[in-house]
């Protein structure tokens, strides 16, 4: 395990930008017209023949601001007012990039005070290592934030941030909200059509499913719904044919995956549901895949993997074949990651993000046969851990997402 500490008592959370929204109790939202946003502006300076980077052809020096990472924004915008212009609006800045192809993954992470419950949302950079913060949230004060559910859609710089659960009243939530890396604000969209907490979701080709959960009257929903970012409706699909709350999901080979998970003690062997979009039918889980689901889960490489909160936390991956669970080689998850934790990947590494915000990154490597009768892949996973800044001692993650700008 090799250990990488990126941060220290001095070091910075940055802002993606500043907040552009206004809060009220009802969700309203007015979005701040940014005063560096201004192509006129920036057409007549360039028409006044003032290069971005003196010697350089503007596209060269553009190419090369845009891999300016966002903590040095502040200190280059006073280079010149064309840097200014560029550096100064993260909408620009990222709409830039974007047309250019830059790809970099942010893990955005879902967290709360655990003293005093106050929600919000922090961003690690994932190539530069450093912290920054985004606009808050829309949402009620006293919400539950384990009753959240969150769906990104990763390439689009998209995150959807779905239901919840007042938690005073024990209320939850119709409410689905958009924030847009590239805008960086928050919008509200149309509602779901049934208030849910604790539910199963996902993303299918993209189109957001959302399934079971709990209703107003606390009692567990049979119901299922899918919404069409583009358009931003909620139509209803077939119900899971059980009613039940979800302690975990996955998308895998095209299919929603949902389980209700283990419960200490183990009394009850958990349930779990499988929704193929394609004919619109769910079906029982198999036996082997809901029994040895004993965690938090992530597909990488087209399998199924969990990050188990019982066997010394160690990652497992599953074998449709055998249609059971076989530990992955290497050392269990590093004891800086406290439970309760969240989980994510992006292409062959895991993030796992713990108590504090400390990060593990987990390295997935294939391991193929040695001979040819032995057809069987197997995988191994190295870990290196990315400490959290000082000021996160008092937050718990209850979610995480990868995002791409």
């Amino acid at each position: 395990m090799q250990r990488v500490r990126m941060s220290s008592k001095h070091s910075p959370v940055y802002k993606l930008g500043d907040s552009q929204l206004s809060l009220s109790p009802k969700f309203r939202v007015a979005a701040l017209k940014s005063p560096f946003v201004d192509p006129s502006l920036d057409m007549e300076l360039a028409i006044k023949g003032q290069p971005l980077i003196p010697g350089l052809p503007d596209d060269v020096a553009l190419n090369c601001l845009l891999r300016l990472p966002v903590q040095s924004h502040g200190a280059c915008r006073v280079v010149c007012k064309r840097w200014n212009l560029l550096l100064g609006s993260k909408e620009r800045f990222f709409t830039r990039r974007k047309e250019l192809g830059f790809r970099d993954p942010w893990l955005f992470v879902f967290a709360f005070h655990k003293c005093t419950g106050k929600l919000q949302w922090l961003v690690l950079d994932l190539v530069h290592f450093s912290w920054h913060t985004i606009p808050s949230m829309p949402c009620r004060e006293k919400a539950c934030p384990h009753g959240f559910r969150c769906v990104g859609i990763p390439n689009e710089g998209v995150l959807f941030v779905c239901g919840g659960m007042v938690s005073d009243v024990d209320c939850p939530l119709d409410v689905v909200l958009k924030y847009e890396i590239y805008r960086n604000r928050w919008t509200v969209m149309n509602q779901m059509n049934i208030a849910r907490s604790f539910f199963a979701s996902g993303l299918i080709d993209g189109m957001v499913y959302v399934a079971g959960g709990n209703s107003s009257n606390l009692f567990e929903l049979d119901s299922a719904e899918v919404m069409d970012p583009n358009t931003g409706y909620w139509r209803n699909i077939a119900s899971m044919g059980t009613n039940m709350a979800s302690y975990d999901a996955a998308v895998l080979n095209g299919k929603l995956l949902v389980t209700e998970g283990w419960l200490w003690p183990f009394f009850v062997s958990p349930r779990g549901q499988v929704y193929d979009p394609r004919t619109n039918y769910w079906e029982n889980m198999a036996v082997g895949l809901r029994e040895g689901w004993t965690g938090s889960s992530v597909v990488v490489y087209g399998h199924l993997f969990v990050v188990s909160e019982h066997e010394r936390m160690k990652l497992k991956v599953y074998d449709a074949d055998s249609d059971s669970w076989e530990t992955v080689e290497g050392s269990p998850l590093p004891e800086q990651i406290c439970k309760p934790f969240s989980v994510n990947s992006c292409d062959s590494k895991i993030y796992v993000v713990g108590r504090d915000l400390h990060v593990a990154v987990g390295h997935i490597f294939k391991v193929y046969p040695k001979s040819q009768s032995d057809k069987k892949l197997s995988f191994t996973v190295l870990w290196h851990v990315v400490d959290a800044h000082p000021g996160f001692s008092d937050l718990t993650p209850s979610s995480s997402q990868v995002l791409f700008a």
